[in-house]
């Protein structure tokens, strides 16, 4: 199956501070990514405005025009996806970037797999990519059955009742099988929020998951944590 890597997207990092720029972009190239690297707005809407890019990760402060004169310059022309690096915190910030056509932002200091996540979210939506694991209408792992349209549940052919929430977030595992989701990867894709290490909704929504599974006669270690990684369905 192809990956977003082997279609070698072009990222195009804006960020004046030179050593967490060659971080993220010695990260993206690890990953198979295209990066072009700039450290001045006026230089980096040169480079946006004559290079096919594929996503474009802009820092706010910036020197010689900062990320939201960019943007608002860029969005004349360019439709690239943007994804904006602000201040922990800075509601008004990001608030300002979404009304001039920020696709997504990620506040610092950010972890290094969320971004990643975040990055790969983003492009599978704006390149349509298709996993074809997203595309069926039904999952099977044993007999354990699901189906995505009815949202129904059955496990040796009797029902079991899960809310639309905790179908999705079983869904995604099973999808996944045997693979260590992470916790912000579930929390944008289950519960459509950003991850919290103080919210507890998502532990919450698995134990009742794990208690209904366990109720209908699933084996109780088929749904694992996954110590410093996330959840598991094996």
């Amino acid at each position: 199956m192809a990956t977003l890597a082997d279609r070698n997207p072009k990222i195009l990092i804006v960020e004046d501070d030179q050593s967490l720029s060659d971080q993220l972009s010695g990260l993206l190239a690890s990953r198979g990514y295209q990066v072009v690297q700039r450290y001045e707005g006026d230089q980096a809407l040169i480079t946006a405005m004559g290079q096919r890019l594929d996503l474009i990760l802009l820092d706010v402060l910036l020197p010689r025009m900062n990320g939201f004169e960019f943007l608002e310059k860029l969005r004349k022309t360019r439709q690239t996806p943007v994804m904006m690096l602000t201040a922990c915190g800075a509601e008004q910030e990001r608030i300002m970037g979404y009304q001039q056509g920020a696709d997504d932002y990620v506040p610092k200091p950010f972890s290094f797999t969320e971004l990643l996540l975040r990055i790969e979210a983003l492009l599978r939506r704006t390149l349509g990519e298709t996993d074809q694991r997203a595309d069926p209408a039904t999952l099977a792992a044993g007999e354990l059955k699901l189906d995505r349209h009815a949202m129904t549940v059955s496990f040796q052919g009797n029902p079991v009742s899960l809310t639309p929430i905790q179908f999705r977030l079983l869904w995604i595992l099973v999808l996944h099988q045997s693979e260590a989701l992470s916790k912000p990867y579930l929390y944008q894709v289950v519960l459509e929020k950003e991850f919290s290490r103080y919210d507890r909704s998502l532990d919450m929504h698995l134990s009742r998951v794990r208690r209904k599974l366990v109720e209908a006669g699933v084996a109780g270690d088929r749904l694992q944590t996954v110590h410093g990684k996330g959840y598991c369905f094996q």
